[in-house]
């Protein structure tokens, strides 16, 4: 077994070579290319003592580390001479008696011919969101199989979310060999099932490698206890695979602008990461979305100038003219620039305890871009065992899906197998900031450039000059029972008393026939605020004021009715009435028949009501008549937004 005296690089002791070798070696270190490749796997397949074995091999260990190490494994049962090389990675934390590692942990080793940085990531179905975030950066995957337990669930699970992550290049790697006597019929049918089963996931190289972390065996050198195996070792493996992407011919860069550098009056930079292809002093460009030209002036990188910048590093770049470039626009070469669209087909990785619906309203971070958006289609989820597409109307924890998404402004992107870097999104809870789905964009749709919105020469303005008055939306929330609809009803009465021209939208009217195809689930009920928002925007457009009264029971969906209108058009109204009030008022025996269990997803009862943070206005005299709440209803607008 190798012992290191002193930290050394691959054979370098510091305490004894001149100090002009050790430079010699860190400039030869400096040269060599980097791999960033994730392991995963299911539980207990080895994976911590996968990369402990590596850095192992690789010398990355200091001589107090392979102390702990052999004092540790013994005193956690390891046999003989074996090291538990997981507790290098895992350590001796509470999680790792548990048996459980929950996060990404990122390494880093080296070798005579390339860097690494390896990400370990949790195999538990819970924490699945975790390795996604592993997988978002790196070019291989190595997904390891306990040799016993063959092609499981997590398996299948995570080839999918590498191949939806752009991973083309898998290391199958068949661990604890050593645990089925290194019997080459189960490495061979462990083979054959997951070839059949990634057959359709398009990846460009699979390469099986049987070994055994603990053991030793196939990581650095061929096992002589495996002669039957005539593959490559697992390091030589990574040693020779391509890094990263291969730029498509023709491509041509792309810089997604993070900020305007301005340090004085003179000096206008744009900084970003140079994409696809290398971007020299120049260089014809085209701005997204923009579409303005003008060329490359300089490129600086620390305060030296560049004649060229390979992608991948970070740069100032000045341009030849002073265009108007802002963070989240895109600098690309003249004759292939990105795209913009605001309608995209894309997959999603959900990431929170929150379920997504169709129509929902989110913020999506893409580059440097933050922007509106909304999930108008879930087009199905993807079965991990089968890959057969499922119909679905919410997606949950963990999830994979495809979605359409709209955005409130047209983006600038390309598409994620393309260019990574500007396919790659999030999705942000606006209420929250809790980050609720990363997402990949496959294309845009046909119809994002091919829908105009027409101009029309009779316009809300006229219509509310002809009116004599403006229009706006007033929002009743408030449980079932509360008085939101005969509130409502007293109020519009007031309004046309004094001319001004209203219409009410009501949640049981509208469900008649708009909305009638819609049940009561969640889902269901962010489609029905999704579709009487736009109603009520289009009628506020017709200069009418417009009062909804539904419950409305969740805050996303009220924000995102608010987002479809300009500031101060929409009003929210909440009708504070406590749900033992509306129990006993239960005009419609409603309550009654959920408490009896006869109506699910009763908002209240078994459906939450998420109450109004900052409304508008806050009615809470429920002892009150209709008439009199709607009388202080329309002098308290008065006095804070004068005449309609």
């Amino acid at each position: 077994m190798p012992r290191w005296n002193r930290k050394k690089w691959k054979g370098i002791s510091k305490m004894t070579t001149p100090s002009s070798e050790i430079t010699a070696y860190l400039d030869a270190q400096n040269s060599l290319d980097t791999l960033r490749f994730i392991t995963c796997g299911s539980v207990d397949d080895g994976k911590s003592t996968l990369i402990g074995r590596m850095l192992f091999e690789a010398q990355s260990l200091f001589d107090d580390q392979v102390d702990a190490l052999e004092r540790d494994s013994r005193k956690h049962g390891t046999q003989g001479e074996d090291i538990d090389f997981a507790l290098l990675v895992d350590g001796l934390a509470a999680e790792r008696e548990q048996g459980i590692t929950i996060d990404v942990a990122y390494r880093f080793f080296a070798t005579d011919r390339r860097k690494f940085i390896v990400a370990d990531t949790p195999g538990h179905i819970e924490y699945t969101r975790n390795m996604a975030t592993g997988a978002s950066t790196a070019s291989l995957a190595i997904i390891l199989v306990d040799a016993r337990k063959g092609i499981l669930e997590q398996t299948r699970r995570h080839s999918l979310i590498c191949q939806l992550m752009g991973i083309k290049q898998i290391i199958l790697a068949v661990n604890k060999m050593d645990l089925v006597a290194y019997d080459q019929s189960v490495f061979d049918a462990i083979c054959a099932d997951y070839q059949a089963f990634a057959k359709e996931l398009g990846f460009d190289d699979i390469t099986a490698i049987a070994l055994s972390a603990l053991k030793g065996d196939n990581i650095t050198k061929r096992s002589d206890r495996m002669r039957w195996y005539k593959g490559p070792t697992l390091i030589s493996k990574l040693e020779t695979v391509p890094a990263g992407l291969t730029p498509s011919m023709g491509q041509g860069f792309a810089l997604p602008v993070q900020s305007v550098n301005r340090p004085d009056a003179q000096f206008r930079g744009y900084n970003g990461q140079v994409l696809r292809a290398p971007l020299c002093v120049g260089d014809a460009v085209r701005i997204a979305p923009s579409g303005a030209q003008s060329a490359i002036k300089a490129i600086w990188l620390g305060g030296a100038s560049l004649s060229e910048a390979a992608p991948g590093l970070s740069v100032t770049v000045e341009l030849d003219d002073e265009i108007g470039v802002s963070r989240g626009d895109v600098i690309a070469a003249k004759e292939n620039p990105v795209e913009t669209a605001d309608q995209f087909e894309a997959d999603l990785v959900w990431m929170s305890a929150e379920k997504g619906f169709p129509g929902r309203q989110y913020l999506m971070k893409i580059g440097g871009q933050t922007i509106s958006a909304s999930l108008p289609t879930l087009k199905h989820l993807i079965d991990i065992n089968t890959g057969r597409h499922l119909a679905a109307s919410q997606i949950t924890l963990n999830e994979i899906g495809r979605v359409t998404l709209n955005t409130q402004k047209p983006i600038c992107f390309d598409a994620y197998d393309t260019t990574p870097a500007l396919g790659a999104f999030l999705l942000i809870d606006p209420q929250s900031n809790q980050t609720v789905a990363a997402g990949m964009i496959r294309f845009a749709l046909r119809r994002a450039s091919n829908v105009h919105r027409q101009n029309l020469d009779i316009n809300r303005a006229a219509r509310s000059s002809l009116n004599g008055h403006g229009s706006k939306v007033f929002w009743f929330t408030g449980l079932s029972g509360s008085g939101k609809s005969t509130i409502a009803n007293e109020f519009a009465k007031l309004l046309h008393a004094q001319g001004i021209r209203t219409y009410i939208l009501d949640g049981d009217n509208i469900r008649h026939g708009l909305n009638k195809d819609l049940g009561f689930t969640d889902a269901d009920r962010v489609e029905n605020i999704r579709r009487i928002a736009e109603v009520a925007k289009l009628m506020v457009d017709a200069g009418l004021v417009v009062l909804t009264a539904f419950i409305s029971p969740f805050r996303a969906e009220r924000e995102m009715a608010r987002q479809l209108f300009e500031d101060g058009d929409f009003i929210e109204v909440f009708v504070d009435t406590p749900l033992e009030v509306c129990e006993a008022r239960d005009a419609k025996g409603l309550y009654e028949k959920a408490r009896r269990g006869e109506l699910p997803n009763f908002t209240g009862i078994d459906s939450p009501y998420e109450a109004p943070v900052d409304p508008e206005f806050h009615l809470t005299q429920y002892d009150i008549s209709a008439e009199e709440s709607a009388e202080d209803l329309l002098a308290s607008i008065r006095d804070q937004f004068g005449d309609f």
